[in-house]
């Protein structure tokens, strides 16, 4: 398969481009992370969500240590071709390392940052 479909999208100054990450039925945002060509790449080789991990400076095949696997259902680029859209099945209903369903749970409430979501699991039973 030819990679000339990598070209055409808009990668920062450190070769990487956002991705964020829905749930393929409901449509609900999960996370956002980044990717950088291999990641991307990987992720449409294997159909699950690899990332690059700016904080560790390697691949991160999402749920490696949770279970918390997210399997790729369908992929779209932005119309400015610099972010990335993946569809996927989050096994495990956890995507965010907190233990919540998704890292999108704080709401801005009276000039305040307010968890609105619960935790689903523990994060000392998720992570080593």
């Amino acid at each position: 398969m030819s990679t000339q479909w990598l070209d055409e999208i808009k990668w920062t100054e450190d070769g990487l481009v956002p991705a964020i990450a829905q749930d393929y039925q409901s449509g609900k945002v999960l996370m956002m992370a980044w990717m950088n060509p291999e990641s991307l790449q990987l992720t449409v080789d294997e159909g699950r969500a690899i990332y690059w991990s700016r904080s560790r400076g390697k691949l991160w095949r999402k749920g490696e240590e949770s279970g918390h696997v997210q399997k790729l259902h369908d992929i779209r680029l932005d119309c400015d071709s610099d972010v990335v859209l993946l569809k996927v099945e989050q096994l495990g209903n956890v995507a965010c390392h907190t233990g919540r369903e998704h890292c999108f749970y704080k709401q801005l409430q009276d000039g305040q940052w307010v968890a609105v979501e619960q935790v689903i699991k523990d994060p000392k039973a998720i992570y080593r």
